[in-house]
């Protein structure tokens, strides 16, 4: 299902049809202290979320995550593994977004700046059930492959 508008050509008036597509998002996973960040959105919508944003034109989705990291933390980041890409069109109430989630390392404490109101570091037993978008997914795919990566044979990778 294609969805568009149409818009006047500012050369020759002709009808131009632009096609409404979903907006290209990064979320990072921090691991931190054996934890990690969470952010408290300034903005709507508010709650607990993982740091993350709108990919710039032109911006790689890694270069991305690294400044979305340190515009919401102030934490330089190393990227380590892209858990997965999440597309459900509901996933932001603002707009349909899909979002490229890489799990990353930092030290240092986080500080919470741009969008975040505070940046904090979150024990995975602690982690708290009202996410905002769909971050509760995420963190539940992202424990499921801690889980599989700690049982993982290091000699078979079975």
């Amino acid at each position: 299902m294609s969805t568009y508008r149409f818009i006047k050509c500012p050369g020759c008036g002709r009808k131009i049809r632009i096609f409404a597509n979903p907006v290209p998002t990064v979320d990072i996973i921090i691991e931190i202290e054996g934890g990690i960040v969470l952010i408290n959105r300034k903005n709507p919508p508010y709650g607990w979320a993982l740091p993350g944003g709108f990919v710039d034109y032109g911006e790689s989705l890694e270069d991305a995550a690294i400044r979305e990291a340190m515009e919401e933390t102030m934490l330089s980041v190393s990227l380590h593994h892209q858990l997965g890409t999440y597309s459900a069109p509901q996933r932001d109430p603002r707009q349909h977004t899909i979002s490229t989630v890489f799990i990353a390392s930092a030290s240092g404490a986080p500080r919470g700046n741009d969008d975040a109101r505070e940046a904090v570091i979150v024990s995975l037993d602690r982690l708290p059930t009202d996410l905002v978008f769909d971050h509760g997914k995420i963190l539940e795919d992202y424990l499921a492959f801690k889980r599989r990566e700690r049982s993982a044979c290091p000699v078979c990778a079975d």
